[in-house]
């Protein structure tokens, strides 16, 4: 076999491999889940002031759940997050839809919300609605998250 042929052998798997690493989607982001976050939003854990201007025009905030709360140092912190389905939950995200939201709050377990335990991030509104498919009858959605 001559050289060439040896070369021309190889190169199906050569594409192959070089395929396979252009496909591969890598991703920073964590799971969790997200549920809504309803008022009063005034006073906060993270600035305690009854000033509305902590909150961005946007209107795209969250509490934090214990998970990411980390004793405070959440505050502040911004968020990518995305809606993600599962096959429990297939209609439950608008597709494509990718929000920014800022830590504003903190709602852990000792709320008196049972539905507080192991929620990631309780988004607003506005930021819940972004994201979550309007016709969707849970609370409770699953998203991606990163910082």
């Amino acid at each position: 076999m001559c050289a060439s042929q040896q070369r021309l052998q190889w190169l199906p798997l050569v594409i192959f491999l070089v395929s396979l690493f252009f496909n591969i989607h890598t991703s920073y982001a964590d799971v969790g889940t997200a549920a809504l976050y309803s008022p009063p939003y005034l006073p906060t854990a993270c600035y305690g002031i009854r000033d509305a201007s902590q909150f961005p025009s946007s209107n795209l905030f969250a509490a934090a759940g214990d998970g990411i709360w980390a004793n405070g140092t959440a505050c502040g912190r911004k968020y990518l997050v995305k809606c993600i389905t599962t096959t429990s939950t297939p209609h439950a995200c608008n597709q494509n839809q990718t929000i920014l939201i800022k830590i504003v709050d903190h709602i852990g377990q000792e709320a008196s919300v049972l539905s507080a335990y192991n929620t990631t991030l309780f988004l607003s509104p506005t930021a819940f609605a972004t994201i979550a498919n309007s016709s969707t009858a849970s609370s409770y959605i699953n998203i991606e998250f990163e910082q």
